[in-house]
C-alpha cells in the first residue's frame, strides 16, 4: 500500500505539470498574441517555478530503494583533533539542520554530546519528511574541513575530520526483535536544554546492544521511559541497516561485485583556505559558494550523487585530489 500511495502521488504530481505548463504556455501565447507583455511576463514566471517543481519530481524517480521514502536517523561524530573537529561536526549538525528546514522538513535533536569548548562531541537527529532516508544516505560518510583554525594563535592552516551516519526510520509494521539479555541500559542526567528537569534527574537512557556493540542515547525527552522508547526505536533502526548491509555484502560477493564507496574514506571536502570550495570526490561535483552549502543548499551534491548512482558510475570515495 505504501508502494502503491507513492506511485499514485508521482503520477499526480507529473500530470499536475503537465496541466500547469499547459495553461503557462497558452498564456504566454494569448499574451504575444494580444501584445500584452505583463500576461507574458505571468506566464514565463509560471514555466520558471514549474522547472523547479520539475527537478523535485525527477530527483522524486532516483528514490527507488525499499526505505528511501522512509524517515530518516542521522548521527554526526568528531573526529580525532578535539576543539578542530568538534566545531567542524558543529557546524555539520547546522548545516543539516538548515537543509531540513529548507524542504520543510521536521527535525528533533534527540540526543546532543556538547564539545568540550565549542562544537559537539556526537549528535542524533531525527529527520521526519517523505524521502528523507534516500536525500540523506549522500551524506553518510567522512566529510574533511580545511581552514585557517580560529583557535590557533599562530593562524595555522587544520584539516578536520567529522562522520555522518544515516538509518532508515522503520514502520511500524517491521519487527526487529531485540532480547533482554543482550541489552545493557544505562541512565544519566541530560546536559541540553530541557527546563528544571535537566540535570535533577536521571532521565537521560544510553542502551548498548551487546552481541553487535551498538550505541544509542536520547535525552530530550522529559521522562526516562519516553527517552528509552526514542533510543529504541534508533537502534532497531541501526540493527535493521546492519542486518541489510551483511546481506547486500553476501550477494556482492556471490557477483564479484564491487562496491561504489567504501565507509569510512572521506566523501567531500570543504575547503576555506588557500581558495573556497566543496568538493564531492564521489561524482566531483562542486560550488565555489561554501558559506550556501554550510547554510543547508544541499540538493546539487544530493542530485549529483543518486543520478551517478542511478547510472553506475559513481566513483569511490578518495582523499587525493583536494590539496
Amino acid at each position: 500500500m505504501r508502494e502503491r500511495t507513492g506511485l499514485s502521488q508521482a503520477v499526480a504530481e507529473v500530470r499536475a505539470i503537465e496541466r500547469a505548463r499547459d495553461d503557462a504556455v497558452t498564456l504566454i501565447e494569448l499574451g504575444e498574441a494580444e501584445g500584452d507583455a505583463d500576461t507574458v511576463a505571468e506566464g514565463e514566471s509560471a514555466l520558471g517555478a514549474l522547472r523547479q517543481r520539475a527537478a523535485k519530481a525527477e530527483l522524486a524517480t532516483l528514490l527507488s530503494g525499499e526505505a528511501d521514502v522512509n524517515d530518516a536517523y542521522v548521527e554526526v561524530h568528531a573526529g580525532a583533533g578535539g576543539t578542530e573537529s568538534q566545531d567542524w561536526a558543529g557546524m555539520l549538525l547546522r548545516m543539516y539542520l538548515r537543509w531540513a528546514e529548507r524542504r520543510g522538513f521536521k527535525r528533533d535533536v534527540m540526543d546532543l554530546q556538547e564539545g568540550d569548548e565549542v562544537g559537539i562531541r556526537s549528535a542524533t537527529m531525527n529527520i521526519i519528511g517523505d524521502y528523507a532516508y534516500g536525500l540523506l544516505l549522500a551524506e553518510a560518510g567522512v566529510h574533511r574541513l580545511v581552514r585557517i583554525s580560529p583557535f590557533d594563535q599562530a593562524a595555522r592552516r587544520h584539516t578536520s575530520f567529522a562522520s555522518v551516519y544515516v538509518w532508515p526510520e522503520l514502520p511500524e509494521d517491521v519487527d526487529i526483535a531485540i532480547e533482554d539479555k543482550d541489552l545493557r541500559v544505562d541512565t544519566y542526567r541530560s546536559s541540553g536544554a530541557g527546563g528544571q528537569h535537566v540535570n535533577v534527574t536521571d532521565s537521560a537512557v544510553r542502551l548498548t546492544h551487546l552481541p553487535t556493540g551498538i550505541v544509542v542515547s536520547c535525552q530530550n525527552e522529559r521522562s526516562q521511559h519516553r527517552n528509552r522508547d526514542a533510543a529504541m526505536k534508533v537502534l532497531k533502526a541501526r540493527l535493521f541497516d546492519l542486518k541489510m548491509k551483511e546481506q547486500q555484502a553476501k550477494l556482492e560477493q556471490l557477483g564479484g561485485e564491487k562496491k561504489d564507496i567504501a565507509f569510512g574514506h572521506q566523501i567531500r571536502s570543504y575547503v576555506l583556505h588557500p581558495y573556497q570550495m566543496v568538493k564531492d570526490h564521489r561524482t566531483k561535483e562542486q560550488m565555489g559558494d561554501i558559506n550556501r552549502v554550510l547554510d543547508g543548499d544541499l540538493d546539487g551534491f544530493v542530485k549529483a550523487y543518486l543520478m551517478k548512482k542511478a547510472s553506475g558510475t559513481l566513483a569511490a570515495a578518495t582523499d587525493d585530489d583536494v590539496e
